[in-house]
């Protein structure tokens, strides 16, 4: 059963889903989730019946409004929703936001600070890598290291509980990380930094074990609660998301568009709205901007596809003679594979949906990001070896040291735990044995670099 999940967008987010968080979207989309931009605000409880979990990515330079805090949290308690929120190093003051007045709600604080540690980490000290997993948890689950890349710690100011803290060598030491809740019905989990899952980078979604992670955090905010209410059945389809009401009145009178002529008919709009102030009118110019770039993102994905495409498409003048394509797959959202694979120009326009009728507003808002390279996948090109500049090589062996020379330190900790008494034979074995294996898999790097320059 595929569980949605609300990315919000309307307060700044720095991760974005289909920018730099592609690789969590991919994997989590393949995993039975379904990943929405969520354009919502303000946000309501009503808004969100649909979505089983919600996830704010480092809100920049936005404030969520008190009113939103509590619609939030009445569907956590009471509708069994499941709440991630992500910072980043500085915490709220650090972004001028207020994620913690969301966070404090479950006894979580993000704290206006960065954690470091120049000892244990992936070549510097802003990404340390930890391995305090106390007390067990279903999120750490088979996990035995994390990169904890440019963020903050938490406090505890209620009845939740660390389950990942810095370590001994860190600044600030021995700090939760990340933190955990259960208010009634719902979950709740805080992480102080966004940037683990981020998109190719150093310490980010591609780091050895984040992405089991991931599975492990979204797996566990999907409440008892929440799957009682989707086997009975009680949980509404994802429906459009609407412009949030500011006394509006739109009047739209359209031409019908045929999808047999090949030109463009005239389009009349009588658009009309009333605002009652100035903040009204800024954000809903700011949902509609999201909006835009939505549908700017799918555009270009679409034409960069078309453009390194090898095989043939559809000509302008024409289809080829005695040449007919049989497509086997279309989707019936919006008439757009049906264009792609039809043998009219491309001047003409795809027929309007008449599930449209009164609802122009609503249309393209809301829906879940989908990956076009499963309809139009180019060919491959040709493999052609591309001679590798010294000063690539160079970096990348100076990279590999640096890791080498975090793995030691980081074995020379282990072993310090396990000798101390605080880790049992069993796991020094397991993670001392990872950790030699890391070496020997770096070293063997290296040599090959040394062997190329």
């Amino acid at each position: 059963m595929p569980y949605n999940i609300a990315f919000d967008t309307a307060h700044k987010p720095r991760g974005k889903l289909d920018e730099n968080l592609t690789e969590l979207r991919d994997f989590l989309n393949a995993n039975d989730y379904v990943c929405y931009n969520f354009l919502e605000a303000p946000i309501t409880r009503n808004s969100l019946r649909s979505f089983d979990i919600l996830v704010f990515v480092c809100p920049d330079f936005a404030k969520i409004s008190s009113m939103e805090i509590t619609e939030i949290n009445s569907w956590v308690r009471e509708d069994g929703g499941g709440l991630l929120m992500l910072s980043h190093a500085g915490g709220d003051r650090g972004r001028n936001s207020n994620l913690s007045e969301l966070s404090q709600t479950y006894g979580i604080a993000f704290e206006n600070d960065q954690v470091l540690d120049k000892t244990y980490n992936l070549g510097l000290e802003n990404m340390p890598i930890v391995t305090a997993f106390i007390p067990p948890h279903p999120i750490t689950n088979s996990i035995s290291s994390l990169c904890f890349r440019s963020g903050c710690s938490l406090s505890l100011v209620g009845s939740s509980i660390s389950i990942v803290s810095s370590n001994e060598t860190s600044e600030p030491f021995s700090t939760p990380l990340i933190c955990v809740a259960e208010p009634d019905e719902g979950r709740v989990c805080a992480i102080g930094s966004y940037e683990l899952f981020r998109d190719r980078v150093g310490g980010g979604f591609g780091n050895d074990e984040h992405p089991n992670l991931a599975f492990n955090i979204f797996s566990w905010l999907v409440s008892d609660y929440r799957m009682e209410l989707h086997s009975s059945g009680a949980i509404p389809e994802i429906a459009p998301q609407e412009v949030p009401s500011t006394t509006k009145t739109m009047d739209y009178q359209s031409s019908p568009i045929s999808s047999a002529t090949t030109e463009r008919k005239n389009v009349d709009i009588n658009f009309s709205m009333k605002i009652s102030n100035k903040s009204e009118l800024f954000d809903l110019l700011k949902i509609f901007q999201n909006q835009i770039d939505t549908m700017k993102t799918t555009i270009d994905k679409l034409i960069r596809t078309v453009a390194s495409s090898e095989t043939s498409l559809t000509e302008l003048n024409g289809p080829p003679p005695n040449k007919q394509q049989n497509y086997s797959q279309k989707t019936t959202s919006d008439g757009l594979d049906e264009l792609i694979a039809s043998n009219e120009p491309l001047t003409d326009l795809p027929k309007r949906p008449e599930s449209l009728d009164g609802k122009e507003d609503e249309y393209f808002i809301g829906l879940p990001s989908i990956d076009i390279s499963d309809n139009l996948k180019p060919s491959p090109k040709p493999q052609t070896k591309k001679k590798v500049k010294k000063k690539d090589l160079l970096a990348e062996k100076k990279g590999l040291e640096s890791k080498l020379n975090s793995v030691r330190n980081l074995l020379d900790f282990v072993e310090k735990k396990y000798k101390d008494g605080q880790m049992d034979k069993k796991s020094y074995e397991k993670r001392a044995g990872q950790l030699e294996n890391d070496l020997k898999v770096t070293k063997n790097k290296i040599k090959e670099i040394d062997k190329k320059l």
